[in-house]
């Protein structure tokens, strides 16, 4: 499969980041795995913010719990990730990929490209 993000790239500060995430080449039903979103801020490695399941069990990173929230547009082969209450230190890269494992996503996984976003008044 490949996935696409899309989102804004520029986020007034305290407000909520919205991305999505289009799955295309298979559907998200049949594929299975760890629907997952990560971020790399600028000079910081990879970091893993959470991922979703098929069946809708969502799971975080225990830096993004309680402002991250991860769900599903299965007709529309979509996943979205909204993160609330944005301050500058959220100006990052911004990947989707599915993984096969929770927590990891590996180099032989399917990633999108990234999308830059910058959190700034």
């Amino acid at each position: 499969v490949q996935l696409q993000e899309s989102g804004p790239g520029l986020v007034t500060p305290s407000q909520t980041l919205s991305l999505t995430c289009t799955v295309s080449g298979g559907s998200m039903t049949a594929n299975g795995g760890y629907w997952t979103w990560l971020r790399q801020p600028p000079g910081k490695e990879l970091e893993w913010m959470g991922a979703i399941e098929n069946s809708g069990s969502t799971y975080y990173g225990r830096l993004f719990k309680g402002r991250t929230s991860i769900s599903r547009d299965t007709p529309n082969n979509q996943f979205t990730l909204q993160l609330a209450s944005v301050t500058p230190e959220d100006t990052a890269m911004y990947y989707c990929a599915r993984g096969t494992s929770l927590g990891y996503v590996g180099p032989n996984d399917s990633w999108g490209q990234g999308t830059q976003v910058t959190v700034s008044s």
